[in-house]
């Protein structure tokens, strides 16, 4: 599975992180622990994750760019988001966000806030990013 590339299958997604620290805590959690990422690399100002041929980076971003804050209702990304195996997983998932005072998101209609077939967790890394994670059980 993994050695077959396809046209247009994203390589990488890199993402600049106000703080490099909380930010590996976080994503490497929820992408070592819950997902099937391995750490790919690691250098000073930054880390990746990878599953199968595509990665994930995070770097710290320099501080002459601190000051402009991330909002992901500004032109640029929204949210990530990924699939799970099922309901169960989304189920756990969301205990263990809880239990690490992870803000999630839409709460009021959790876990049908993307509509009634859709079953998924909404919350925020450390820098307000949205992730989504999404049962694919019907």
């Amino acid at each position: 599975m993994y050695g077959y590339l396809m046209n247009g299958e994203i390589h990488h997604i890199e993402i600049y992180v106000t703080e490099l620290k909380k930010s590996t805590e976080f994503w490497e959690w929820l992408l070592t622990e819950k997902f099937s990422y391995t750490v790919y690399q690691k250098w000073d100002s930054g880390v990746s994750y990878k599953f199968g041929s595509t990665y994930i980076v995070l770097v710290q971003t320099e501080d002459k760019y601190l000051k402009n804050h991330y909002n992901r209702k500004n032109t640029g990304l929204n949210h990530l988001a990924f699939h799970c195996e099922s309901k169960d997983f989304i189920d756990t998932l969301t205990k263990e966000l809880k239990d690490r005072n992870i803000n999630i998101l839409y709460s009021d209609r959790h876990p049908y806030a993307g509509g009634e077939e859709y079953y998924a967790v909404f919350f925020e890394d450390p820098d307000r990013i949205k992730v989504e994670v999404v049962a694919e059980e019907s």
